[in-house]
């Protein structure tokens, strides 16, 4: 897998605070692994559309499934341009000031074009990666779809064509005439945790929650 940066192109180039952005493939890829809902943009008939939607990432390409019906997959099967965003909220920015309040992110842009996945073998290994990536370790301890789910469930892979990250860290940009106000300044931070495995009503008592899911987190 190549380490070098993703192309500096225009048409994912950040242009508001661009000293913000970065096209290091290792932070894009950071951020997409980290995430579980990418939203995905495409134009339809009516106007463009967005859509949340789970995902994987397999080196340079992303894993998308649903049903054969939904438009959406059924709109990306026939190969138009896709742009797929991932966020994280890492704290909220409080200034003294309203106009300089923020948050603190990280976010990552992919644009390509999805195609329909080719074959059983890599339908199979695109929805094993999509199960790995929102619990690791489940994929191997789970009934396997069996042919009829195989058989409804559409599975589209996005090469990643064109990506770029953008992340603001740290505290609020005061301005300096406002550094004496009596009014707190900081950040807030925000992160997700899990709780603890809730167990189904009907699982038999021996049954314990695998250690994938009583120490379950996304970093």
């Amino acid at each position: 897998m190549s380490e070098q940066p993703y192309a500096d192109l225009e048409r994912s180039r950040v242009r508001r605070l661009p000293d913000r952005s970065s096209r290091e493939r290792a932070l894009v890829h950071a951020i997409l692994d980290e995430g579980l809902i990418g939203h995905v943009g495409f134009a339809a008939e009516g106007g463009p559309v967005v859509i949340p939607m789970l995902y994987a990432r397999d080196g340079e390409r992303l894993y998308l499934h649903g049903s054969p019906a939904s438009r959406l997959m059924r709109t990306l099967a026939r190969g138009v341009p896709v742009c797929l965003t991932v966020t994280h909220l890492d704290a909220l920015v409080l200034a003294r000031s309203a106009f300089h309040h923020s948050m603190n992110y990280r976010s990552a842009v992919v644009l390509g074009t999805a195609r329909e996945a080719t074959g059983l073998e890599e339908k199979r290994r695109a929805l094993a990666a999509i199960v790995e990536h929102v619990v690791p370790g489940r994929s191997s301890d789970t009934r396997p779809p069996s042919e009829f789910e195989e058989k409804y469930t559409r599975v589209l892979v996005l090469e990643i064509e064109e990506a770029s990250a953008k992340v603001r860290a740290g505290g609020p940009k005061d301005d300096e005439a406002d550094l004496a106000l009596p009014h707190w300044a900081g950040v807030i931070p925000l992160r997700l945790v899990a709780g603890a495995p809730q167990p189904e009503p009907d699982l038999a008592p021996h049954i314990k929650p695998p250690p994938y899911a009583e120490h379950y987190r996304r970093v």
